[in-house]
């Protein structure tokens, strides 16, 4: 299982899954927030960040730095000016895979920290939706879609679900880097597929 951070399907091309130190590295919520106000957005100054998640400027430039260390952020280039530095994700994603038993208690830890936040700001952004789409207009409203299927599969049927859904990767490469587009704005497409944790398995 895999989550992958900047909410696009995963591909062993373009998603390569996090070290232990790049986790390390991610595991802070207001870095994750950071991230992923970049992946939605688009480039931002660390000003704008701070207005957007309640810090400080200062905070914002810290973690921003931070993130660049390990790959997670760049510089705009020919953008801004010595005080005010714009900041954009890189091309690409990537996976946040789940720890085995080989793993250190740290990155394990790290991981679920890592993808909690991650699923954090997609409920927010839902919630955000659900509580204002009446200011939409109604072109943006009827291509939307909030669906939850509950359901009784074998592990070879949820597999062949997660393929369907690694088939749509071909389409969705096609539209990015349409930050710039006309008419285009941002928008976030969820897909989970997992066994629930306090189910059982029904006899072969």
């Amino acid at each position: 299982m895999s989550t992958d951070g900047d909410t696009t399907p995963p591909s062993a091309e373009r998603h390569p899954a996090l070290g232990p130190a790049q986790l390390k590295a991610l595991a802070h919520p207001l870095r994750v927030q950071i991230l992923d106000l970049l992946s939605t957005h688009g480039a931002l100054t660390a000003s704008r960040l701070a207005d957007l998640v309640g810090e400080s400027s200062g905070s914002t430039s810290y973690h921003l730095r931070q993130l660049a260390r390990h790959g997670f952020v760049r510089e705009v280039a020919g953008r801004g000016t010595a005080r005010e530095r714009w900041w954009e994700r890189p091309p690409g994603g990537f996976t946040v895979s789940t720890p085995d038993e080989t793993e250190d208690t740290a990155t394990t830890l790290a991981t679920a920290m890592v993808s909690r936040e991650f699923e954090n700001a997609r409920a927010r952004k839902i919630q955000a939706f659900l509580e204002r789409s009446s200011e939409l207009p109604t072109r943006w409203l009827d291509g939307t879609r909030l669906t939850t299927a509950s359901m009784w599969l074998t592990a070879d049927q949820m597999n062949e679900v997660a393929d369907a859904w690694d088939a749509l990767d071909a389409t969705l490469h096609r539209f990015e880097g349409q930050e710039q587009a006309p008419g285009a704005r941002p928008v976030q497409i969820h897909f989970n597929v997992f066994p629930t944790i306090d189910g059982k398995e029904n006899p072969s």
